[in-house]
């Protein structure tokens, strides 16, 4: 049975220090064993893969000395890549080991493509070859923004040289950029977006948006599915918040760090965004013009036939992020209690 789950992690330890180097690249070699953080890619020493078999054990085993969590280089490209289900697990295994994917009644023996470019698995695979923002370009560029996120957020990462195609000229070309994960409620990546950002610091020392005519780009299944901070999945969501830029959300977070948001990425996307069962408050963000209206109005309607309560909160300048960066976040902080619901402004809220 070559497809199955033993058979596949005996291969890819016949590989495993590949494997790490593939999803564990914040990792290195160190005697017989590759060390990182954790499975899933953060920088750090607590994480150790046995790459050679030896008298303790096969190829491929790993433990977190920190969390005492174990197991094999299938569980890595599992929670490396953000993957859900065994299914999506294998077939990412089969791919790197080049290996044919199980004939199915309908598939004539043919092998499967690889992953589509724009496809939730292309999506999936940028994601893994990226690293934790933590003393990154991107990392930088959310600070000059003022936006403070707990290093525990996994939903972005960051890519030294991501690919830009000019739509209109065809040039590419190579740079860094912020990496958000786009998912569903249970946690599995199913596109993201990317932020491209200017390789040189400004005059005041800050990294900004790459000098490019759409600096941002999506790709994947977006419909129903944000940029989720603070999601758990499996735990209850009673109260949340949500809007279209990914910015606006991560600077409400910044102050309300305790808040689950999404960023829906667009107003089409805000309309059709899948909110958690069992929420009974859901916070929209608006900016001050009217272009996202509809989606304000549509996922507020959603919402209210599901038996939700809406609230729209409003910034004091064009968005939230402006309102941090030239309020401050106790000034902000301080606007957004009179639009809370008063249990919310006491849990949310600083003291």
């Amino acid at each position: 049975m070559t497809g199955s789950a033993s058979e596949l992690a005996r291969r890819l330890g016949d590989h495993a220090e590949a494997v790490c180097r593939e999803y564990l690249s914040n990792g290195h070699r160190a005697g017989n064993h590759w060390i990182v953080g954790d499975v899933r890619n953060t920088r750090g020493r607590s994480m150790h893969v046995r790459l050679k078999a030896n008298t303790k054990g096969p190829a491929g085993k790993w433990v977190d000395e920190q969390s005492g969590e174990h197991g094999d280089l299938l569980d890595v490209i599992e929670h490396s890549c953000g993957l859900a289900d065994f299914r999506e697990v294998a077939d990412e295994a089969r791919r790197f080991l080049s290996m044919p994917r199980p004939q199915s009644p309908t598939s004539g023996g043919q092998r499967q493509p690889a992953a589509a470019r724009g496809s939730p698995d292309a999506a999936r695979r940028l994601f893994a070859m990226s690293r934790p923002i933590a003393g990154t370009l991107a990392e930088r560029y959310l600070a000059g923004r003022d936006i403070v996120l707990s290093i525990s957020e996994r939903a972005l990462r960051f890519h030294p040289g991501c690919y830009y195609r000019d739509l209109v000229t065809g040039e590419t070309q190579m740079l860094p950029a912020l990496i958000a994960a786009v998912t569903g409620l249970n946690g599995r990546i199913t596109g993201l977006q990317r932020t491209y950002l200017s390789p040189w610091l400004d005059p005041n020392g800050k990294v900004g948006k790459a000098q490019l005519a759409d600096p941002r780009r999506s790709l994947g299944h977006l419909l129903g599915n944000g940029i989720w901070l603070g999601l758990q999945p499996g735990v209850p969501v009673p109260v949340m918040a949500a809007g279209e830029g990914f910015e606006t959300m991560a600077s409400l977070r910044t102050v309300m760090p305790a808040l689950p948001v999404a960023a829906a990425t667009s107003a089409n996307h805000l309309a059709g965004l899948i909110f958690p069962s069992g929420c009974r408050r859901l916070y929209i963000a608006a900016d001050a013009d009217a272009a996202g209206r509809h989606g304000i109005e549509r996922l507020s309607q959603r919402a209210g036939a599901a038996g939700v309560l809406t609230l729209e909160l409003r910034p004091r300048l064009g968005d939230f992020n402006d309102d941090l960066r030239h309020l401050g976040p106790t000034h902000l902080a301080a606007w957004l209690s009179d639009q809370l619901v008063p249990e919310d402004a006491r849990l949310l809220l600083p003291p």
